[in-house]
């Protein structure tokens, strides 16, 4: 089934879990697409067992907080810290199509790139220290919806090949918008003592990734799969963020 395949694409291209790999071709990856946030609530509830682990023995916050942040990095084989570095990257360099994708490639890290990186693990490990485990689902789950909305039919490739090119355009937008309403509204339960706090802070973080989409269009003619890499990270962040106010 194309469901099935695309779970499994979902879980393989998001996770570091070993489950055997099945189809991959565009129906399988407008599955995998539209199913990136179900595997970011489930990601996102691994960690928030870790951290109440932490939190149950006693650790620091700081600590419990930056043992859930590593982790994160551990369970997603720091790939989307990756994308986020190369976008950064790219954008910073001023360049535009062939050139900026070019800077994209290369396997060094540029200093935006270093900056973006150390400050995204600074910003999520100060806002895991007072939010719930349930908080930590819905910033993860928005983090992943983040790959649905940036995959939507409309947003094109930047290459012909990789990532990108495999994935762009793949997801309706009904079911891009579908995925959105769910994961907004269910982000109410995070913060119970003030249900629109999660939904808010889950519309600020999609908004962020229209943003960075529009313009990675612009910068590079479409979206790639550091592009995509960011937008989870972006994504993620600021809802962690939202849900750590109080």
């Amino acid at each position: 089934m194309s469901a099935g395949a695309g779970l499994r694409l979902a879980v393989t291209t998001l996770t570091v879990l070993p489950v055997r790999g099945g189809r991959v071709d565009r129906e399988s990856a407008r599955w995998a697409m539209s199913l990136a946030a179900v595997v970011g609530a489930a990601l996102g509830a691994a960690l928030g067992g870790i951290l109440w682990v932490m939190r149950e023995l006693h650790a620091p916050p700081l600590v419990a907080a930056a043992v859930t942040v590593a982790a994160a990095a551990l369970l997603t084989r720091g790939m989307h810290l990756d994308g986020l570095a190369d976008t950064v990257d790219a954008l910073g360099s001023y360049r535009r199509g062939a050139a900026a994708l070019e800077i994209m490639k290369k396997p060094d890290i540029g200093p935006f790139g270093v900056a973006a990186i150390a400050l995204t693990l600074l910003i999520q490990t100060a806002s895991l220290g007072s939010i719930s485990p349930w908080a930590l689902i819905a910033a993860f789950a928005a983090g992943r919806l983040a790959i649905t909305v940036a995959c939507r039919r409309g947003v094109p490739a930047a290459r012909p090949e990789g990532l990108g090119a495999l994935v762009a355009g793949t997801v309706p937008i009904p079911v891009a918008a579908g995925a959105a309403i769910i994961v907004t509204v269910a982000a109410a339960a995070a913060t119970p003592d003030r249900p629109w706090q999660g939904p808010a802070a889950v519309f600020v973080a999609l908004l962020a990734v229209v943003l960075l989409l529009r313009h990675s269009v612009r910068r590079f003619g479409g979206i790639t799969g550091d592009v995509l890499g960011a937008s989870v990270e972006l994504a993620t962040t600021l809802a962690l963020v939202g849900l750590s106010l109080r």
